[in-house]
């Protein structure tokens, strides 16, 4: 028998066992709508179990876990409990927070892979660290993240969708290149996702976007030196734990079209597939539900009382974002790259996945 015929026999021998035990794990549906239950218009970490060492996720966002996340109550504790342990071996983190909700939602965004979920911890760390004035100082009281905020540029919609997800909603118009910076940019993206992922609802079944880009000018591409801007769009996708599912974009200039063009080059196939792009809200409210919309988009409430709500949230959550500054990456030495994709397939292959935590090989961002 040749190497190569050996070398398939392996690999094909593997895939067969990946598949029996995944079988057994958990149904075949990829995809579930929540049911109107999940229509309860929370808003805040208090409204939702914050850990399963006290209480249960709903049991209809259990369902939606165990289809689409392959989660139940063996995976978590298994893999919870041999995250810490890897957490408190590891000698490139320092002060890494283990508590469940932290670590679920790293679990949550690689489907309870133990390797992919530790690989997209370090990822996240090393972003942080890499560009610390968009991603440390979380601070929703700092007077310019405030009126950005105020402003309209970025806020989350107090209902849920059809999907039982919470809609992020932005508008162009809100950010004044005069009185804003980069970094009140910056800050106010990871405020906002940050907050919503401390909510363990919202981990499970991901978010929806929509942005208003009405009045956006090339102008606002200078923001960003071209270097930056691509690292943050492509280390975004894959360091922050989240599970972006729609993207609703409307009223998007032809000046900045290129610049539409350029970032879905830098992004996955998967989250170019879910993006939607809307010439007039009759469009839009084809797509979207009214409901999760301000009043000035066809929805019911006012975008102020919208904001409002949302400022709530946030200073609810202020001091957890602020703690997560406490976090160091001491070395980058461990984090897998594509150029070492090749080494980490092979040895997949020779050690039958002997990895810790999954059946499945281990795919490199």
């Amino acid at each position: 028998m040749n190497s190569r015929y050996n070398y398939k026999s392996i690999n094909i021998y593997k895939r067969i066992i990946t598949l029996i035990c995944f079988s057994a794990m958990s149904p075949t549906t990829s995809d579930v709508t929540v049911g109107d239950d999940c229509q309860k218009n929370h808003t805040s970490t208090d409204d939702w179990c914050s850990c399963f060492d006290t209480c249960t996720l709903p049991k209809h966002i259990q369902e939606v876990a165990l289809i689409e996340l392959r989660e139940n109550e063996s995976a978590r504790r298994q893999t919870i409990s041999s995250f810490r342990q890897w957490i408190s071996k590891n000698a490139d983190v320092q002060n890494v927070i283990t508590d469940e909700n932290f670590l679920l939602r790293f679990l949550r965004a690689k489907k309870f892979s133990l390797p992919m979920a530790q690989q997209m911890l370090l990822k996240y760390l090393n972003l942080r660290q890499r560009f610390p004035m968009y991603f440390m100082g979380l601070d929703c009281t700092i007077p310019s993240i405030s009126e950005l905020i105020d402003s309209g540029y970025m806020f989350v919609s107090p209902f849920r969708d059809n999907e039982g997800r919470r809609v992020i909603i932005g508008t162009a118009k809100g950010f004044d290149l005069r009185k804003y910076s980069n970094r009140d940019l910056g800050i106010v993206h990871i405020l906002t996702y940050e907050t919503l992922l401390n909510d363990e609802v919202n981990q499970v079944v991901g978010f929806t976007h929509f942005g208003d880009f009405e009045s956006i000018t090339p102008a606002y591409i200078t923001l960003f030196a071209p270097n930056e801007f691509a690292t943050l769009i492509k280390w975004g996708e894959q360091s922050i734990p989240m599970r972006h599912k729609a993207i609703h974009l409307l009223n998007v200039p032809t000046p900045i079209k290129f610049a539409y063009d350029y970032f879905q080059t830098r992004i996955s196939p998967k989250l170019n597939s879910r993006m939607k792009m809307y010439s007039s809200l009759s469009e839009l409210h084809e797509n979207l539900d009214k409901k999760v919309l301000p009043k000035e988009y066809g929805g019911e409430m006012p975008m102020a009382e919208m904001i409002r709500l949302w400022k709530q949230e946030l200073l609810a959550n202020r001091e957890k974002l602020i703690a997560l500054d406490n976090m160091r990456l001491l070395s980058d030495k461990n984090i897998i790259t594509r150029k070492t994709k090749v080494e980490i397939n092979h040895s997949l292959i020779a050690g039958f996945d002997q990895l810790n935590g999954s059946f499945r090989k281990l795919e490199v961002d």
